[in-house]
């Protein structure tokens, strides 16, 4: 049960931005921007593992799932796999540039001013653009704000995963501006 009263039964992040939709759709157009805009060269699928990363270390169980299960559609594989990369990501298949960048979206998860110097040159010597850099920051920060606002208020989440994994085609063909808000 949430903290406060939604007046409304969805789940985590959705029933939050409908309680309160002048500030839902702000944070559905930046999430719209960072993990579905075309101006990106990191694809949709690795924007969603970085957010993906960063809501499990903040063990937000709503958001990880979520969006563990765009990053699985995009990718193209299971939630299994999804699992294993969030639990080491370092011998994980992914490139070695996307490992990087999951580096740089940890030490944000810490603390902003963990981002080393050693750690950007690291990206970038694994071809990481500023602006890759620059959006995996952003997207890391952002789902700390997102992880801890729907955990903050203790929003409830479905417990079976396979709910997030079947409405992931759906979700990730409509993206996240809700035109009712």
């Amino acid at each position: 049960m949430a903290h406060i009263e939604l007046g409304n039964d969805l789940p985590g992040i959705r029933g939050l931005l409908s309680y309160r939709p002048q500030t839902g759709r702000h944070l559905n157009q930046l999430a719209e921007v960072l993990l579905r805009s075309d101006d990106s060269s990191l694809s949709r699928g690795d924007r969603e593992l970085i957010a993906t990363y960063v809501s499990y270390l903040n063990d937000c169980f709503f958001c990880q799932n979520v969006h563990g299960s765009f990053a699985g559609y995009y990718l193209n594989c299971s939630m299994t796999e999804i699992d294993g990369i969030k639990n080491d990501f370092i011998t994980s298949s992914v490139s070695p540039k996307l490992k990087s960048l999951l580096a740089i979206a940890s030490s944000v998860q810490r603390s902003g001013k963990n981002v080393t110097p050693e750690q950007i040159a690291f990206a970038k010597s694994m071809d990481a653009t500023d602006r890759e850099i620059h959006d995996t920051v952003l997207i890391a920060a952002a789902f700390c704000m997102f992880n801890r606002y729907v955990d903050g208020l203790n929003t409830w989440a479905p417990a079976d995963r396979q709910v997030y994994i079947d409405r992931a085609p759906t979700r990730a063909e409509e993206g996240y501006v809700d035109r009712n808000l």
